[in-house]
């Protein structure tokens, strides 16, 4: 009935918590206020689960309505045939409204209702007397939930049949629906099956985006839809088998959500698309360093197909390692987003296939600046294991394989992937109090390696901050490191920290006087701070001869704000 989890509702909880005032926890024969206005309510029978109709709700209910001595005025029962209302939009007296809203389906209770929230000072003649306190035997049968999507009465959305799982489509996903709109006087005006629409591009009008992200798959719905969700002032022309929608015309829409392609971003900037044609199975997924194995077929935008695999036989099945550039980058990041049986659709740009370059492939030539396509099944997969199924022995060998892997990645100027093979051999060995003394030496040198590296690779992408920490790790295991005091003074001044990165260095110097590096980025900061003293003069120099101008000082000479405390640049 929901489209979210309440919290189901207990004794003593206040009012923050959107309950009904006063609390809905009763026993069998007990009475309570509700509200403030003199409004009760004894529990007969108590109702199913914890969920309650909330305001816009259609209710049905069976009652019985008498006068407090014992005056029968009124009766659905007798009639045989239930009465149905909107809850909270008036068509009831107000404590009905009020007290409904506080029953559980197949509850029973009497209400004892105040004039104030009943018929008044002038009653309801002739049944009902002037000033009238009345008892209402209701028993609440059920209800539809009608939900305000938009958040400003423009859609309501009423389930006609409930949906399944709990899931719901997000903007870039491709649903498939059916639809039929209908005008205030029950003209059809549009109707289609089958239709698959992406919901941020949306179709026909913006309430069908709107009411799909609400919407389970198989739920069937009515929507009531003001004009600015539907076709505003201007409305819309007949065309086709569609009718004409008058300017600002009121719409009801009946909608199935059949299913929908989940579509996510593999990448931040947009450019690899991946869509589900099918689940997988259950929830694990390759790691970086994974082999898996695909069947694959991979085209160009005309349709040529340049590869394929594993369609004909399971021996021809696609086979790579994962984060080893053994396959393209968009095909490499997707893969490790799939589960096992998993299928899916891949859109990957130039940037994320083969580039400017022309790439010759198994079955067709990739041109320049090609948009790939590929439809990939993951067959299997054998994660690269973990540092949790590794014994000491295993960690410390596989945190060194992975900074060799770093080093060569280094050196060939690939440093996103460098940094991630010393973050990885890091992790390897992270934890190790199990370890013997022998194994701490060991795990320790290798900490500090991978942390200067990864640090010099952080340098190198131009991420100071990240550098700055790096190093910062590494003087807490060794304060005299000289190349992680270089590194970090060297961030600090990309990051204008000119006073720490001096620091850094001149305690580099105290430890090693003949470093050469040390004593060239020496130089290179010394050049930093008289530049920064000069731009200080400038600017500082300004200000007082504006100051000057204005006839606020008589005198004012601009001297270099220098970087030290004793004048030095």
């Amino acid at each position: 009935m929901e489209d979210d989890f309440d919290m189901p509702p207990a004794e003593g909880m206040d009012e923050e918590m959107d309950l009904p005032e006063g609390s809905t926890y009763m026993k069998v024969g007990e009475e309570k206020e509700i509200g403030s206005e003199g409004l009760k309510k004894k529990l007969v029978k108590e109702g199913e689960g914890w969920d309650t109709p909330e305001n816009g709700d259609e209710v049905q209910v069976h009652y019985t309505g008498t006068l407090l001595d014992g005056t029968k005025f009124d009766s659905s029962r007798d009639r045989g045939e239930p009465f149905k209302f909107t809850l909270g939009q008036g068509q009831v007296i107000k404590g009905w409204d009020l007290g409904i809203k506080t029953m559980k389906k197949g509850e029973n209770a009497v209400f004892t209702i105040p004039p104030q929230l009943a018929y008044g000072e002038s009653g309801s003649p002739p049944t009902i007397p002037p000033s009238a306190t009345l008892q209402f035997d209701v028993e609440l049968l059920s209800w539809v939930s009608v939900k305000d999507i938009s958040k400003d009465g423009g859609i309501f959305k009423k389930i006609l049949k409930e949906g399944e799982k709990w899931e719901n489509p997000k903007d870039p996903d491709e649903v498939l629906v059916n639809y039929e709109v209908k005008l205030d006087d029950g003209t059809v005006v549009a109707k289609s099956d089958n239709v698959e629409f992406t919901v941020e591009e949306g179709h026909l009008c913006p309430a069908l985006s709107k009411a799909v992200k609400t919407m389970k798959k198989g739920e069937k719905v009515l929507l009531t839809v003001r004009p600015q969700y539907g076709f505003g002032e201007k409305g819309k022309p007949a065309s086709g088998n569609e009718g004409a929608i008058p300017p600002n015309a009121n719409l009801e829409i009946v909608l199935e959500l059949l299913s929908w392609k989940t579509v996510s971003y593999v990448t931040d900037d947009k450019k690899v698309v991946k869509r589900i044609l099918k689940e997988g199975e259950g929830y694990e997924k390759p790691n970086e360093g994974a082999v898996v194995k695909l069947k694959l077929i991979g085209k160009l935008q005309d349709g040529t197909v340049f590869i394929k695999k594993g369609h004909e036989s399971e021996d021809e099945l696609f086979e790579f390692k994962t984060d080893e550039e053994q396959v393209i980058a968009g095909l490499d990041m997707s893969v490790i987003k799939m589960k096992k049986g998993e299928v899916v659709h891949l859109t990957i740009a130039p940037e994320y296939g083969f580039g400017s370059s022309e790439s010759k492939q198994e079955l067709a030539t990739v041109p320049p600046n090609s948009t790939l396509y590929y439809e990939a099944e993951l067959v299997s997969f054998e994660k690269e294991k973990e540092s949790w199924d590794m014994n000491t022995t295993e960690k410390i060998e596989a945190a060194g394989k992975k900074k060799e892997e770093g080093n060569a990645l280094f050196k060939a100027g690939k440093y996103v992937r460098a940094s991630k093979r010393y973050e990885k051999a890091a992790k390897y060995i992270e934890y190790d109090t199990s370890f013997s003394e022998e194994e701490k030496k060991q795990s320790k040198a290798l900490k500090v390696t991978c942390k200067l590296n990864n640090a010099a690779c952080k340098l190198k992408l131009k991420d100071y901050k990240e550098a700055e920490k790096l190093c910062t790790k590494v003087l807490e295991l060794e304060s005299t490191n000289v190349k992680a005091l270089y590194r970090r003074a060297q961030a600090y001044m990309n990051l204008a920290d000119l006073d720490l990165a001096e620091l850094d260095i001149k305690k580099a110097l105290e430890i090693d006087p003949d470093n050469r590096d040390v004593k060239l980025e020496y130089k290179v900061l010394k050049e930093k701070m008289k530049e920064f003293n000069k731009k200080d003069a400038k600017f500082y120099g300004k200000i007082f001869s504006k100051l000057t101008k204005n006839g606020t000082a008589k005198e004012a000479a601009a001297e270099p704000m220098s970087i030290d405390g004793n004048g030095k640049a």
